[in-house]
C-alpha cells in the first residue's frame, strides 16, 4: 500500500491524496471523490460513458439516503417507499403467473380433444410452472450444527439476540467462505444464520459480537432481499431471462432452417434483453430499502458490542484482502484461529493512519446501483456519528475458546481449504 502527496485541491487548496494508485482525491472537502476511476473500478455495462453516468448517479443515491438518516432514529418501521413498490411489482407478477396457469388450464379443455389449443395451454402451464416464484433453501455447502454439537456457539446467538431484540434462527451452520449471512429460506421463511470460518475465526470477542448483531438484526430490519412478499420481484424476471436466452440449436441444415433460425434467436434475444432490463429496474429500486437496512443492521451491531466493537469489524472488513492473507498465511503454518486473530490485530494496527484514507476510498470503489451495502466508509461514518453504545454483551477470552473449541474440527478442514487458495 502507498499513500501519495498528488497535489492541490482546486476547491479547497487543501493537499490531494491518493492511496493504492487510485485517482487523488481531497481528504480534507472530498474533492473528486465521487470521480469515476476506470483504471480501478469494474465496469458494470460495458460502455464506458453509461458506467461513468450510472456511478455518477449511484454516488448521488447513496449521499442523499446517508444524509436523510444520519441525522434521524435508525430504528425498523417496516418496508420504505422502495420496498413497497417493490412488493407491489412482486403481487402483479405472481398475479401475471397465475393468469398464464388459468388461462393454460382452461384452454386444455375449452376445446373438444384435440386441436392446436391443447399445445398453447400446455406452454403456457410449462411457462407458469418454470416462472413459479422460488424461496430459496438451506446451502448444501453449510455445515449445520445442532445445538447439542455447539452449544456455547448457541448460547451466544442467543444472548445477542435477545440483546437486539431479534428472533433466534432456525438453523446455525459454518462454511469455509470469508462471509457471513442471514437469510430467510422457504415458503414458511426459515431463519438461516451462517458464518464463514475464516471470517469468524480472525475476529475478536467484540468483532463477533458485533458480526452476529449485525446479521440478526437482519431478521428484523424490513430488509426487502428478506421478506416473502419481494423475492417475486428479485427473482422471476431473472429467471424469464435466463429461459429465453438464444441459443444455435441448428446444425448443418438448410437455408430455411437457418433463417428461422436466426429469426428465432433474434426474437428470444429481444424478449430477453427486455426481461433482464425489467429485471435490473426492479433491483436497483429494491436495493435502495436493502442499503437502508444494512445502515439499522450496524446500529444492532453497535447497540449489542458496543459501537467501537461494530466499528472495529469494519475496519476488519474493509481490510479483507488482508485478512484472507493472515487467514491463508497461518493455516499453511498450521496454526488456528488464536493466530488468525493475532495477525489481524497486527495488520489493523500497521494500517490505522492509512485506515482514514481507505475508508473515503471506499465511498468512491463501492458506490453502484447494484451494491447491496452501503460503502463502508459511510457506514463508519454513521456509526461515528450517532450516539455511542456501550455494549450489551460482553465475551471472555475463555468463552471464545470454549466456542473455537467446539468447532476445532470444523476449523481444521476449512484450514486445509484456504492454505493453498488464491
Amino acid at each position: 500500500m502507498t499513500t501519495a502527496e498528488a497535489g492541490a485541491c482546486p476547491r479547497c487548496g487543501k493537499t490531494t491524496v491518493s492511496t493504492r494508485e487510485a485517482m487523488p482525491w481531497c481528504a480534507a472537502c472530498e474533492w473528486n471523490l465521487d470521480g469515476y476511476d476506470s483504471a480501478r473500478q469494474a465496469p458494470e455495462f460495458g460502455w464506458a460513458w453509461i458506467d461513468r453516468r450510472s456511478h455518477r448517479m449511484a454516488g448521488r443515491l447513496i449521499r442523499h439516503q446517508y444524509a436523510a438518516l444520519v441525522d434521524r432514529p435508525l430504528e425498523s418501521s417496516g418496508l420504505g417507499p422502495a420496498g413497497v413498490a417493490t412488493a407491489a411489482a412482486s403481487l402483479l407478477l405472481v398475479v401475471g403467473v397465475l393468469a398464464l396457469a388459468v388461462v393454460g388450464v382452461w384452454l386444455l379443455f375449452a376445446y373438444p380433444f384435440p386441436n392446436i389449443a391443447v399445445v398453447f395451454g400446455v406452454a403456457m402451464i410449462g411457462l407458469a410452472v418454470a416462472l413459479r416464484p422460488r424461496f430459496g433453501r438451506v446451502d448444501p455447502d453449510l455445515e449445520v450444527l445442532s445445538k447439542d454439537q455447539a452449544p456455547e456457539l448457541h448460547a451466544l446467538v442467543e444472548e445477542v439476540a435477545a440483546a437486539v431484540g431479534a428472533p433466534v434462527p432456525h438453523v446455525i451452520g459454518v462454511d469455509g467462505s470469508l462471509n457471513a449471512y442471514a437469510t430467510q429460506v422457504g415458503l414458511r421463511r426459515r431463519r438461516v444464520l451462517a458464518l464463514g470460518l475464516p471470517l469468524w475465526g480472525a475476529l475478536d470477542g467484540p468483532q463477533r459480537v458485533a458480526l452476529l448483531g449485525h446479521e440478526l438484526g437482519h431478521f428484523v430490519n424490513g430488509d426487502v432481499r428478506r421478506t416473502v412478499v419481494t423475492q417475486p420481484a428479485l427473482t422471476m424476471l431473472g429467471n424469464a431471462a435466463d429461459m429465453f436466452r438464444p441459443v444455435d440449436s441448428v446444425r448443418g441444415g438448410g437455408l430455411v432452417e437457418m433463417i428461422g433460425d436466426a429469426l428465432g434467436r433474434a426474437f428470444s434475444w429481444v424478449v430477453s434483453r427486455l426481461l433482464y432490463g425489467g429485471h435490473l429496474v426492479l433491483v436497483v429500486t429494491a436495493l435502495r430499502d436493502s442499503q437502508r437496512a444494512e445502515y439499522l443492521a450496524d446500529e444492532m451491531a453497535a447497540r449489542a458490542a458496543g459501537t467501537d466493537g461494530a466499528k472495529r469489524l469494519l475496519d476488519a472488513l474493509l481490510q479483507s484482502e488482508s485478512l484472507a492473507l493472515v487467514v491463508r498465511q497461518a493455516s499453511r503454518g498450521g496454526q488456528g484461529p488464536a493466530a488468525w486473530q493475532t495477525g489481524v490485530a497486527r495488520s489493523l494496527a500497521a494500517a490505522a493512519d492509512t485506515l482514514p484514507l481507505l475508508r473515503q476510498l471506499s465511498i468512491r470503489e463501492q458506490s453502484s446501483l447494484f451494491a447491496s451495502h452501503p460503502p463502508q466508509g459511510l457506514r463508519h461514518r454513521m456509526l461515528a456519528a450517532r450516539a455511542e453504545h456501550e455494549p450489551r454483551v460482553t465475551v471472555t477470552d475463555a468463552r471464545i475458546e470454549r466456542i473455537d473449541t467446539e468447532l476445532a474440527r470444523h476449523y481444521q478442514r476449512v484450514s486445509h481449504a484456504v492454505a493453498w487458495s488464491g
